[in-house]
């Protein structure tokens, strides 16, 4: 499983160039407490600065993902004009931190992906799942508004007419109509899910690391309207100071796998 990071229920190990992060709340099928969101950045910011792990699983312990945020938390804020600011300002953050995590990241879902489950998940560069995986966004059901951010995220995997079907009757959908929805990318048979994301951050973490996070960079920019040309040209000069394509190309040549040393 891991060992805990701090004094919340998330758990980190390490294993060659790939970190899991585990959300280790299993009897709450991994609901997510105000304290778990406000310590969220600060494992993360752990792990991006450490050279060693390129390549970040997030997943849940237990058979669910993340059954969202813990519904106590909601209302629990010192301001009755909004009691939920607290603990929404620390969503938000965990959000911002996992999306701007400067390595691969993967969500691993099984289970119960609900809520703030999702907006984990989207959060994510990419995500698989198996066929237990049921996905909900739930704030209809509750009487929130959905922020900015989380709409747009979810914008951006599904669409604005997905969007406001999830968002408007708070249903649950499956892990193959989630599949065809864009909301995960591969739908993995159950006991082959923890091997196949594993072969598959093994296969991203023996790529060009620098590669990867120009890409991250480029579809931010993009997604949030730029034209991605500065993006791009920064990073195509660093390729060459950094040796990465002198790399890239002698390995080809030779006919040999690369040694990329890039770690940022």
């Amino acid at each position: 499983m891991g060992r805990p990071t701090t004094d919340v229920p998330l758990a980190v190990s390490r294993d060659g160039h790939v970190a899991v992060l585990t959300i280790d709340r299993p009897e709450k099928r991994n609901a997510m407490t105000a304290a778990m969101w406000a310590a969220l950045p600060g494992v993360l910011a752990t792990l991006a600065d450490d050279p060693a792990v390129r390549v970040l699983v997030v997943t849940g312990a237990g058979p669910s993902f993340c059954a969202g945020a813990d519904i106590s938390d909601l209302l629990g804020g010192p301001d009755p004009d909004d009691p939920m600011a607290d603990v929404r300002r620390d969503n938000l953050a965990a959000q911002a931190a996992l999306r701007d995590f400067p390595k691969p990241t993967v969500a691993m879902i099984r289970g119960h992906c609900i809520g703030g489950g999702v907006e984990i998940a989207a959060s994510c560069d990419l995500r698989f799942a198996d066929p237990t995986a049921v996905f909900g966004v739930t704030p209809a059901k509750v009487g929130i508004v959905y922020t900015p951010s989380s709409t747009k995220a979810l914008i951006d995997l599904v669409g604005p007419s997905m969007t406001k079907y999830l968002l408007f009757s708070g249903e649950l959908i499956d892990a193959p109509t989630a599949l065809r929805a864009g909301l995960v990318d591969r739908v993995v048979d159950a006991e082959e899910l923890r091997t196949e994301v594993r072969r598959f951050a093994d296969v991203l973490a023996s790529r060009s690391a620098l590669s990867q996070r120009a890409t991250k960079e480029v579809v931010a920019d993009l997604t949030a309207g730029g034209d991605g040309e500065g993006v791009v040209a920064r990073w195509y000069r660093e390729t060459i100071t950094a040796g990465e394509l002198a790399e890239g190309v002698a390995a080809f040549a030779g006919r040999r796998p690369p040694r990329f040393e890039w770690a940022g």
